[in-house]
């Protein structure tokens, strides 16, 4: 009952949400058929139930949101349908057409009472994923990219991308190993590991395909393998992104995730699909036996080329054998007879040469010695002049040095300073130091005189300065 305080109305809260409970209830009394996207189920597994969060995106934006709840019973069911139909759970990020009663309670507030959701609609929302990936991937012209891609002859270096304790990666293992025994071959593997199925798979597939990119040297193929979950959770396949980075990825990939039932837009655009991880491995040793068996060939075709090449170069090598040996002696016959017929004029014409090369030596040597003769008469004839000559040359210049010598000791005399004393001419030392400018004595300095036989010492009373000018 509502207050009277102040002259105003109060109501409490309870009373409030109550009369909205009752409102509600009595507006909306049948269940509708609604369509939104299923944002988060937020399932717990303790008590079965689910609240999920429901929205309506319009351009990208939220333009509607409400709470919501499935009952345990009422999810087993719906579950059930899902994996039947879809073979995939309800999960986070789907559309779903689904009957609903509207729900409002004073503690919890509106909500949205989830009885039933129709599988079919959500079949062909994913449907509709499905075939929107193919056309942008054909309209961008990657579609066949990956299968383009040249698969290595012998494609033994392969990255791995699973899970560590699938039953499918054990079995993918065991075909190798068994393949690798029987052939004598080791196949090298590395395990990339990421999540195959639920909503974090697209993601984590990507981030291992990225890390492969970057070391993608050292691999020949990309193994996806997913084995043990049946057709359940393959819609992430379906991912544009996951598929368009498969189909640009730059080695070959190839897929065995383990279903029978219509490809994923992943399995499309692979290099390769296998149904299960077994028959992937078997497409990969069944290279390696397509490898060893042209081996074979290539062997067993070179033995035989070569002995028929060998038969056959034999027998041209006895052929040219029997043809050089007769040309061989048809050409000895022909020149031994040309030969015999200039034996005997080769004979007489070397002797005819002989006998004048010998007179002619003998003139040649005749005429050496006489002109050798005279040769050395004329060069000692020479020789003798230059020697006149030289003897002549050798006693001017004597004669001419002496007199300059002479000269120059007659100079050196006359510079002598006891013979320009003589002359009358004398020297003034200052501090033992020849004196030459009056600049350098003062008043009372004491000079010594150099005149011809002796000195004369004196002080410096005054000096007289006198231009020469």
């Amino acid at each position: 009952m509502a207050e009277e305080i102040s002259g105003r109305k109060i109501f409490s809260l309870l009373e409030v949400t109550t009369s909205i409970q009752k409102t509600i209830a009595d507006r909306f009394k049948s269940s509708y058929w609604i369509k939104a996207e299923m944002n988060k189920l937020n399932y717990y597994p303790h008590s079965g139930h689910c609240y999920p969060d429901l929205v309506e995106k319009s351009g990208g934006k939220v333009i509607a949101q409400i709470r919501a709840n499935i009952w345990s019973d009422d999810y087993q069911k719906i579950n059930t349908g899902f994996l039947r139909i879809l073979k995939e759970p309800l999960k986070d990020g789907i559309k779903i057409l689904f009957l609903a009663r509207i729900t409002y309670r004073p503690e919890y507030g509106l909500a949205l009472r989830i009885i039933d959701i129709d599988p079919a609609y959500t079949l062909g929302d994913l449907e509709k994923e499905k075939q929107e990936t193919i056309s942008k991937l054909h309209k961008e012209g990657v579609f066949e990219k990956n299968k383009s891609r040249k698969l290595a002859l012998l494609p033994q270096r392969i990255a791995v991308i699973s899970v560590l304790t699938s039953k499918g990666y054990a079995d993918f293992l065991e075909v190798l190993g068994s393949a690798g025994k029987n052939y004598g071959f080791r196949f090298f593997y590395m395990l990339f590991p990421s999540l195959l199925q639920g909503e974090k798979a697209v993601s984590t597939i990507i981030t291992q395909l990225r890390r492969i990119r970057k070391v993608a040297r050292h691999f020949d193929v990309v193994a996806i393998i997913r084995g043990g979950g049946g057709d359940i959770g393959l819609s992430c396949y379906n991912h544009y992104h996951l598929a368009k980075e498969i189909a640009l990825f730059p080695l070959p990939v190839v897929t065995g995730i383990g279903h029978a039932t219509n490809e994923t837009v992943t399995e499309m655009v692979a290099f390769e699909n296998a149904i299960t991880p077994t028959h992937l491995a078997e497409f990969l040793v069944r290279k390696l036996g397509e490898f060893q068996n042209r081996i074979e060939e290539a062997k067993d075709c070179i033995a035989e080329k070569t002995v028929r090449l060998v038969r056959e170069e034999k027998l041209v090598l006895i052929s040219e054998t029997k043809l050089l040996h007769s040309a061989t002696l048809n050409l000895l016959y022909r020149n031994r007879y040309r030969l015999s017929g200039h034996i005997v004029p080769l004979s007489q014409q070397s002797w005819h040469i002989l006998r004048r090369r010998l007179e002619s030596l003998a003139l040649t040597r005749k005429d050496f010695g006489k002109w050798t003769g005279i040769h050395l008469t004329h060069e000692k004839q020479i020789l003798d002049q230059q020697k006149s000559g030289l003897k002549r040359n050798c006693a001017l210049s004597t004669e001419r040095s002496g007199i300059s010598l002479d000269n120059l000791e007659k100079r050196l005399a006359i510079l002598d300073p006891k013979n320009v004393l003589k002359r009358g001419y004398s020297i003034t030392l200052l501090k033992g130091k020849a004196l030459k400018s009056i600049e350098l004595v003062t008043e009372g300095d004491k000079l010594e005189t150099l005149v011809f036989k002796g000195k004369i010492e004196s002080i410096v009373q005054s000096k007289k300065r006198k231009s020469y000018e």
